[in-house]
């Protein structure tokens, strides 16, 4: 459902992604992990159509995100690291308003939306302006906002914040029934044991090149007996131990 090839991206002489590979199947939840400034979040804004690739390519349901973008971003639900609300708008305003940037009926929407904002807990608030929400509750409407035109695929950076345990573990569900229905989901996360709880293959990207890649079982496998993800994260993205890095000034 998602398929990338040997997309680079290039900011000056910086290079952002090198060159890397990446098939996210549908019915599968697939984690893109790194530590900051790896290339994670440049790559999904290629994916989402929100910058160039230097060269490669991407596609989405078949696709392509440069060359047929409009039909990419069609099937997409995209949830950015730091979206952005209409806030004078209400809560109920905005997801209508996206339902018509996707030309999809609202009648339609609206019954998804209803349930998913009874499910996140969210309903009895989506009159209200979204200045009022918490960050939390703004959270909780973007995801509700990705999902209201029933994408085949939903691509999603760090879904996790700002949300409180139960959200969390309410979106963990409603992840996993997604990719059950048969979407593709592409998430990062700094959340290691997000990552471990419900992604069926992880890549670990660090300096622009993914550095190791697998189901969960088998990258822990691959961790050693008694190892974590965060072992084999630390391993492949640290040239050394941070815990015995000199913390003093």
């Amino acid at each position: 459902m998602i398929r990338i090839q040997s997309l680079t991206k290039r900011y000056g002489d910086f290079l952002a992604v090198d060159s890397i590979d990446l098939h996210v199947p549908a019915g599968q939840i697939f984690g893109f992990l790194g530590p900051n400034g790896a290339g994670k979040t440049t790559t999904i804004r290629i994916l989402a159509g929100l910058s160039l690739p230097t060269s490669g390519s991407a596609t989405i349901g078949g696709f392509d995100v440069v060359r047929e973008s409009r039909q990419a971003k069609k099937i997409t639900g995209y949830i950015p690291d730091r979206p952005f609300l209409y806030e004078k708008l209400s809560g109920f305003e905005f997801l209508q308003l996206v339902a018509d940037l996707y030309e999809q009926p609202w009648a339609e929407c609206r019954l998804r939306a209803d349930k998913l904002l009874d499910y996140l807990d969210l309903a009895e608030w989506v009159t209200s302006r979204i200045e009022n929400f918490s960050h939390g509750m703004k959270q909780k409407l973007v995801i509700i906002a990705a999902l209201v035109h029933d994408p085949l695929v939903l691509i999603i950076d760090e879904p996790m914040v700002g949300l409180d345990a139960l959200a969390q573990r309410q979106v963990r569900k409603l992840l996993r029934t997604k990719a059950d229905e048969g979407k593709a989901v592409l998430l990062t996360t700094h959340t290691l044991s997000v990552a471990e709880a419900i992604c069926d293959q992880i890549a670990i990207l660090h300096k622009g090149r993914i550095a190791a890649s697998g189901t969960t079982d088998s990258l822990q496998k691959e961790a050693g007996e008694d190892a974590t993800l965060e072992d084999l994260f630390l391993r492949v993205t640290f040239t050394r131990d941070p815990e015995d890095q000199d913390l003093q000034p």
